[in-house]
């Protein structure tokens, strides 16, 4: 889910800089590069995945 939130953030970075729209400092092309960034290193380091990562840990599905 964070990287989906992640490429619709660097999306509107590009439309904003793409457009040349003016806006204040909070809602800057940069800023919403920088929150993508946070984004993806978050979805990367393994926070965010969601129930389907859990379950997978160790004996589950083994028989011995």
């Amino acid at each position: 889910m964070l990287g989906i939130t992640a490429a619709v953030l660097f999306v509107i970075a590009f439309l904003i800089n793409a457009a040349t729209i003016s806006t204040n400092e909070v809602f800057s092309s940069t800023n919403f590069m920088l929150i993508g960034l946070a984004a993806l290193a978050l979805h990367v380091a393994g926070i965010g995945h969601g129930w389907a990562a859990r379950g997978r840990g160790r004996g589950w599905g083994r028989r011995r």
